[in-house]
């Protein structure tokens, strides 16, 4: 196990009188694969929010790498590509290149002028995620699976430590999740970066994910995916609150 770089501890959300988080703990290290699952309204998004500092918990306590998330400075150590990245504008006028250089804004500051080596960067970053012959094309122009790489790329150029995508595989086409999987996969063990990866949909468990956690208001499992793999679909119904099924992306793409 890795060095721990995002700790929660007993953390808890309400909205007005609506508990959308209970006693949360969680701990995610360095070189986790984590597969964040649960039904609509588990409370994976709040989660997502809590982590990166735009929502402040109830009570509870949040360490990005062993500082207070109030007090972490180093935000291009955490890339973040949202649900809306799925519902983008494909008439926004901006290529590849455009889109993945404005990543860094986050780490030279909205005014200051892009490094010398930037298009370097720009050519790495979409490289990882095997892009790079799109880099003069309008980011309209792509498909939805396409536009994600881009935006993955877009998280990475400021070199991430921690990469987390919140539902990425909406708009991908179904024949394109395995690849998209196996992409994700690289960035994890070939270029050492930890990936938190939510999603509703219990089948996004696949085999390039070495941790699960089952949310639903409360963690309800936290551990290998192998773990989760024996457990029964009776368990897994009692936490989602209908029937599952878990299927591996590796050897089976859902149509």
């Amino acid at each position: 196990m890795g060095s721990p770089l995002i700790n929660l501890h007993n953390i808890s959300y309400q909205y007005e009188q609506t508990k959308a988080l209970i006693d949360i703990n969680l701990t995610i290290a360095e070189g986790d694969f984590l597969a964040i699952i649960g039904p609509n309204g588990s409370g994976k998004s709040t989660l997502l929010k809590i982590i990166l500092g735009l929502l402040k918990p109830t009570s509870g306590e949040v360490l990005l790498f062993g500082k207070p998330v109030n007090q972490f400075k180093e935000k291009e150590r955490i890339g973040y590509v949202s649900q809306k990245s799925n519902s983008f504008n494909t008439g926004f006028p901006a290529t590849v290149t455009e889109v993945v250089r404005s990543g860094l804004v986050k780490k030279t500051g909205l005014f200051h002028r892009y490094p010398a080596n930037v298009n370097k960067q720009v050519r790495q970053a979409l490289k990882s995620v095997g892009m790079d012959e799109y880099s003069m094309k309008n980011i309209g122009d792509l498909s939805g699976g396409q536009q994600q790489r881009v935006f993955i790329a877009r998280a990475l150029i400021s070199n991430p430590n921690v990469l987390i995508l919140d539902e990425p595989t909406v708009g991908v086409d179904s024949k394109n999740v395995k690849s998209f999987y196996n992409m994700l996969s690289h960035l994890n063990r070939e270029h050492n970066i930890t990936i938190v990866l939510v999603t509703h949909d219990v089948d996004a468990v696949s085999k390039s994910i070495s941790h699960v956690a089952c949310l639903n208001q409360r963690i309800h499992f936290h551990g290998f995916k192998n773990e989760m793999d024996q457990m029964s679909d009776e368990q897994l119904e009692a936490w989602y609150g209908h029937a599952v099924r878990k299927v591996d992306h590796q050897s089976e793409v859902k149509s």
